[in-house]
């Protein structure tokens, strides 16, 4: 009697081990399938979310033509598009040249600049350098320009070296605007000029 039951208990322990098994093997394999994928690879992670909510090119270079005819050109550092607001860009290490339809080239460096399409302007910020082929270097800590037409502005101080002297005015502007004679360089507020004579050529 006792080896009977002795016999069904082990008969029943070998069909119950491999159940239960087979239960613990099903109990990791799902709770594998649970953990979530930041878990296991957080910087991953991390790193598409930034990508995803800040877009970036390395590198950018954009040629074209002004609305006046002026071609210009644009390279940066970096460009991103910041919290993924549509038409906002911002740069870093900007170049820009414009090769004026009436023959003279302007070139821009700035360290940083935010571009808005909708609004069809751009604000540079941070040891903005304007050079011209007329011989003008101008200083700015800040300007803002028009992406469509020749018309860049600095509404604070800047400082210039001209073929006739140093210039420090209150504000500048290098436009062409409707019904103006080509394009114009304008100091205002507060001019000052340091006037250099020119070495007389023999």
């Amino acid at each position: 009697m006792k080896g009977d039951r002795h016999s069904r208990v082990v008969s029943w322990l070998k069909v119950l081990f491999p159940l239960i098994a087979l239960a613990l093997l099903s109990t990791l394999f799902l709770l594998s399938r649970a953990i979530e994928p930041q878990a296991v690879i957080p910087f991953a992670d991390k790193e598409v979310q930034e990508r995803l909510r800040d877009q970036q090119i390395t590198g950018p270079f954009y040629s074209g033509t002004t609305a006046d005819g002026d071609l210009i050109s644009f390279s940066a550092e970096k460009l991103t598009t910041p919290g993924g607001e549509t038409g906002t860009n911002e740069a870093e290490d900007i170049k820009a040249t414009l090769d004026l339809e009436g023959g003279s080239k302007i070139t821009l460096h700035s360290n940083s600049g935010r571009f808005d399409t909708g609004a069809e302007a751009a604000e540079l910020a941070g040891n903005v350098r304007v050079s011209t082929s007329t011989g003008y270097e101008i200083l700015s800590e800040r300007m803002i320009s028009n992406l469509t037409t020749l018309d860049l502005q600095s509404p604070g101080p800047v400082r210039a070296t001209s073929p006739a002297g140093e210039i420090t005015a209150g504000s500048m502007a290098i436009t062409n605007r409707q019904n103006s004679a080509g394009s114009q360089l304008l100091f205002t507020k507060g001019v000052k000029l340091i006037y250099t004579p020119q070495a007389t050529k023999e």
